[in-house]
């Protein structure tokens, strides 16, 4: 039995975007000794392209950054291989201090895959919220806006700007007709015998 190349790519696209997927978000300080520490889990997230505001964080360990460092290195790290398989960002070491919630904002391709990391800490404020744990926001890549473009500069044989043409009026465009009429009439159109 054959099936069809469109049923295939169909099943294809449903598998893609099939249920949750999670990615695993890494953390490496940034010191000035010449090897850097390894980077560690900063965090395990959950997310599902057919409902990305339900993102959440599965699991959160705070990082444990020497007093050395400035900036943390985030992204999506490959512990096996010993590589970074996501873009990466830097941050201050600041969005992890006392009175901060991080926010881990992950960007993800149309097939699910994570893009870049980055966090942000968010200062609590007790009165207004109780949920002062990290929170996971999802963006997809999205095509961007188009320009639109206006007609082409017309430009004469000595590189000035052509002026467009004065659109001519009733009268400019058919005075010919007008006078053959005019002669026409006042020739009287023939003698009578």
């Amino acid at each position: 039995m054959r099936l069809n190349p469109l049923a295939l790519a169909l099943a294809a696209a449903a598998c893609v975007h099939a249920g949750p997927r999670t990615a695993d978000v890494y953390i490496q300080p940034i010191t000035p000794s010449s090897p850097p520490p390894p980077p560690s889990q900063l965090a395990e997230i959950s997310y599902d392209l057919d409902a990305l505001s339900l993102a959440s964080v599965l699991a959160y360990e705070a990082p444990d950054i020497p007093d050395s460092a400035s900036l943390v290195r985030i992204g999506v790290y490959d512990a096996n291989a010993k590589q970074w398989t996501s873009g990466t960002t830097a941050a201050s070491v600041d969005n992890f201090s006392k009175g901060y919630s991080p926010n881990i904002l992950l960007s993800v391709d149309s097939t699910g895959d994570v893009l870049s990391v980055s966090c942000k800490g968010v200062q609590i404020d007790a009165g207004q919220t109780r949920d002062f744990g990290p929170k996971a926001i999802v963006l997809t890549q999205e095509r961007g806006a188009q320009p639109t473009l206006n007609k082409p500069v017309v430009l004469s044989p000595e590189g000035k700007k052509m002026e467009p043409e004065q659109e001519k009026t009733f009268l400019q465009k058919y005075w010919w007709m007008i006078a053959i009429a005019v002669f026409i009439a006042l020739s009287g159109g023939g003698s009578e015998k």
